[in-house]
């Protein structure tokens, strides 16, 4: 074994950055938004603890839905990159190239193992270029191999040390090799195959046999001839060790699936669901497929599902050719390493092992696969490829003659690739040119027509989406996502009725109940988010709400397991006035996912419902422990804390609401709510700030600005609420309480009565029956020393509330003061015309508003979406509500105002009394 030395590993290094610089540039595309973005596994209010229990996705293992691929170190990577960049992509891709170029630095360790120093630099640079990389390194989610391949070779480099001078067991490499095995599993499922290639260089490199000296060993023995050498109990020791460890990973390996295999669609595999012959000459057809790619990686696609690759149905397939020239190919290869001894036999032997074994698990061998072709899981087998061609080039340039023309193809290879490298890169720079990219290989392939309207829609361009979902419909007429797709976007375009109809479609062509067949075993779950999207339709039609119902109901009777049902249905109960029954949904969903905070958020809104506050804010508090930075939960729960009218609880919701601020700086709800709570605690000034910025976000904020000029009243500032209520009264001329504080502020501060008295009129006339109105028009009238059409007013008003002590009181003061005028022995008096005591006053009355807060009733809904239901996470705008009840403390301030305004009337009294 040569070793490497710095400017090797500098050469290597400079080329895969000189062919991976511009995958800087990329965004998140394709899988990595379901990995990446929409993984809650990444952020760091996740307890670590439960990416050792969910799948890569951020599923957990034990629901049904999961893809089952357990790959926590991984995505431990990632959580660390979102710790550093959150969710920049630069980072993910910077970081995915660095694992390459340290792939490609071991691996030209484990080439010096079989080749010369300079095929070597050939195999590990060919490596180093390969397109066929560019799934495995420019996208996200290929990490998963660079990580696995890592641990992959560190593994088999430990292992080639197991072996002693005298031939004797160095145990410590081999516990090393178990570990790494483990690691690299833990990465990637693939990661355990590299057993079977130390087992296969244990036999015949670092023991040197040959099939033909086992076979004859092994015939001595059984015949009783002879015994097995000492050397070869040895290795049949290390063999067992390596085996029986292997062993116990693949039983803890079904055990953390819980001996459930994922659940795929025949769009995923067709060839999986297909009967005998079909299935097995598609998959044989498959092998070749992948070995062209390797080949000549000139077309390459994100997506081979579907219909990409036509089944062969039939032995008169003209493909089934290239099947039979594979095999035979790779028979010669195998008996060529295996029957001879010598170097060369044993480098290639190596390089098919390197090929073939890591392959297995994606070859359809022992259980299906999720896809028909990926490109990402060549990565490992790219390896044994690329010994065999540096192999096969050391023998062809030891010839003169071919020596010159060797280099020169050598260098076109490595050059062309390099350059298809650096530009197949592009095509992952956004999802929309990854998949034009795809269509330009594969037009059969309706996942891909979908997938650009979904790269669309994403930009809102909904007409063209159109298109290509129906064209993706067109394509494959029974893909039910398709028909979801096209749905979902005559719903974007307000076209209802060609919406249900889409969703009609598609649920047609969900698989029909089979008698003793476990109906959800059968069925993607993503297919039945049909029912949801249908019901969530329809649901805006009032009159069909029961029919709504009824598919949540029917898509749980199909798998009970199917957690955003329930949620949907706990969202719909509550819209049709049953909170006893959406409790019951909401209870049965966290029976699935007792770890989801939107779960607890919306049972809290369901006590709120059932007027059980205390049960509410317990359920908020468990969202937030689950997830601290809930925004709706910090919102809520402090505008329930503010309500329930406690000062102990004051400090935390304060508290809450500086958190939700901070989440969400742009929402003036959160700096209203702020200030409402310094109002409560007599902190006018910080009141006045946060008012203040919820205006500057939303200069329209109808209960900022009410209360933020009732502050200043409050506070001896009448006249800087003036303009602060004209600006109200701009955005809401029908702001009743407005217009009342202003009426009061320019009679009693500004002395101009006749603009008050058009405020008060113009209340009545919107609402005849406001008793505040009425009564501070009557008011005016006393002010213009009109006392009898006060009289008449007072009396009008006290028709209208005949158990308001004040009015009578006013009322009272009126005739008092009529009848000690001069003109008291005339029946009428002109209206205008008054006599009295100058000066004398009857004051308004203006109720205080009741203090807008938003109440908790957000529930968080689900959504149609392109491949699964997911909830909507955005927060909505509060409206400004006036609430119809006054609190105990509201209706104490209001007390005071009118204990004021009744000293200023006692003092009149005394006056008419002559006191």
């Amino acid at each position: 074994m040569g070793d490497i030395n710095l400017k090797e590993v500098t050469l290597i290094i400079g080329v895969v950055a000189a062919c991976y610089w511009n995958s800087l540039f990329c965004g998140f595309v394709f899988d990595d938004v379901s990995a990446i973005l929409d993984n809650k596994d990444l952020h760091p209010s996740t307890p670590l603890k439960t990416l050792f229990q969910n799948d890569f996705w951020g599923t957990p293992m034990s629901e049904e839905r999961s893809h089952k691929s357990y790959r926590p170190l991984t995505v431990l990577t990632f959580r660390l990159n979102y710790l550093f960049s959150e969710l920049k992509p630069m980072s993910y891709h910077l970081l995915n190239m660095i694992f390459h170029a340290v792939v490609s630095v071991i691996f030209l360790k484990v080439c010096k193992l079989f080749l010369d120093n300079r095929s070597s630099v050939i195999a590990s640079l060919l490596f180093a270029v390969h397109p066929i990389h560019t799934e495995a390194v420019t996208g996200v989610v290929g990490r998963a191999e660079l990580l696995s391949s890592i641990f992959f070779l560190a593994a088999f480099l430990s292992y080639t040390k197991s072996k002693g001078p005298d031939n004797s067991i160095v145990w410590t490499p081999i516990a090393l090799t178990v570990f790494l095995v483990a690691v690299a599993t833990l990465c990637k499922e693939q990661g355990i195959t590299v057993v079977g290639i130390c087992c296969v260089y244990e036999v015949f490199i670092a023991q040197g046999y040959t099939l033909p000296l086992l076979c004859t060993t092994a015939g001595q023995f059984l015949r009783g001839k002879g015994s097995i050498p000492f050397s070869m109990l040895q290795t049949l020791i290390k063999l067992i060790v390596l085996m029986f460890s292997t062993l116990l990973l693949v039983v803890i390996r079904v055990q953390v699936i819980q001996s459930q295999l994922p659940v795929f669609t025949r769009f995923d595999n067709p060839a999986a669901v297909s009967p005998t012959p079909t299935r097995q000459l598609t998959f044989n057809y498959l092998l070749p497929v992948n070995a062209w790619l390797l080949l000549n990686p000139s077309e390459l696609c994100c997506d081979w599902t579907m219909g990409t690759i036509p089944l062969i149905e039939s032995f008169l397939d003209i493909r089934n050719l290239a099947t039979f020239i594979f095999f035979c190919f790779l028979g010669a290869l195998g008996v060529f390493s295996l029957r001879y001894p010598g170097n060369s036999s044993k480098t290639v032997l190596m390089a098919l092992c390197l090929m073939a074994l890591p392959f297995i698990p994606a070859s359809n061998l022992f259980f299906p696969v999720g896809f028909v072709v990926a490109e990402r899981v060549l990565y490992v087998p790219s390896m044994g490829f690329c010994i065999l061609v540096a192999h096969g080039w050391q023998k062809i340039s030891n010839k003169s003659v071919l020596k010159k023309l060797s280099w020169v193809c050598l260098s076109m290879v490595i050059l062309t690739h390099a350059l298809k490298t650096l530009h197949r890169n592009w095509d992952w720079e956004s999802e929309y040119t990854l998949f034009m990219s795809a269509l330009k290989v594969n037009k059969n392939n309706a996942k891909l027509w979908n997938n650009v309207g979904h790269a669309l829609e994403n930009e809102k361009n909904f007409e063209r989406a159109l298109k290509y979902f129906l064209q993706a419909t067109h394509v494959q007429p029974d893909d039910i996502g398709a028909h979801m797709n096209v749905g979902r976007t005559y719903k974007n375009l307000n076209r209802t009725k060609a919406a249900e109809e889409s969703y009609m479609t598609a649920k047609s062509l969900m698989p029909q109940i089979i008698p003793g067949k476990k109906y959800a075993a059968r069925i993607a779950p993503n297919h039945l988010n049909v029912y949801i999207n249908l019901a969530n339709l329809i649901r805006a039609n009032e009159s069909r709400l029961e029919e709504a119902d009824q598919l949540y109901r029917q898509a749980i009777s199909m798998r009970p397991d199917f957690k955003q049902a329930y949620i949907s249905r706990g969202e719909l109960l509550l819209k049709m006035n049953k909170p006893v029954k959406a409790k019951e949904a909401y209870l049965k969903a966290l029976e699935l996912d007792k770890n989801n905070a939107d779960l607890w958020y919306n049972l809290a809104i369901v006590h709120i419902e059932l007027k059980e506050p205390n049960e509410a804010l317990k359920n908020f508090n468990h969202a937030l422990e689950l997830n601290p930075k809930h925004k709706l939960a910090l919102f809520n729960s402090a505008i329930l804390m503010q309500e329930s009218g406690e000062v102990k609880l004051r400090p935390e919701a304060r508290k809450r609401l500086l958190s939700y601020v901070n989440e969400e700086p742009l929402d003036a709800n959160g700096y209203f709510n702020l200030g409402m709570l310094a109002m409560d605690d007599k902190k006018d000034t910080e009141a006045e700030m946060w008012m203040k910025k919820a205006i500057k976000l939303q200069a329209d904020f109808r209960s900022a600005l009410f209360n933020l000029a009732l502050l200043y009243s409050q506070t001896a500032k009448e006249l800087m609420a003036l303009p602060i209520l004209e600006e109200l009264l701009r955005y809401y001329p029908d702001h009743i309480k407005g217009l009342i504080l202003k009426g009061d502020i320019l009679m009693n501060q500004k002395k101009d009565i006749l603009g008050a008295k058009k405020c008060f009129e113009k209340i009545l006339e919107m609402d005849p029956s406001n008793v505040q109105g009425k009564h501070n028009l009557c008011v005016v009238y006393f002010e213009e020393k009109d006392l009898l059409k006060a009289e008449r007013c007072l009396v009008e008003t006290l028709a209208l509330a005949p158990h308001e002590e004040y009015i009578q009181r006013h009322l009272n003061i009126v005739r008092d003061k009529i009848s000690s005028s001069s003109f008291v022995e005339q029946p009428v008096f002109p209206a205008g015309k008054t006599s009295g005591i100058e000066g004398d006053k009857i004051p308004t009355e203006n109720e205080k508003e009741i203090k807008s807060k938003p109440r908790p009733i957000q529930i968080i809904k689900t959504s149609d979406n392109k491949s699964q239901s997911k909830s909507n996470k955005q927060l909505g705008k509060n409206t400004d509500k006036e609430t119809p009840h006054k609190t105990t403390k509201e209706i104490k301030e209001i007390e005071k105002k009118r204990v004021a305004a009744l000293k200023r009337l006692e003092e009149i009294e005394r006056i008419l009394n002559g006191e």
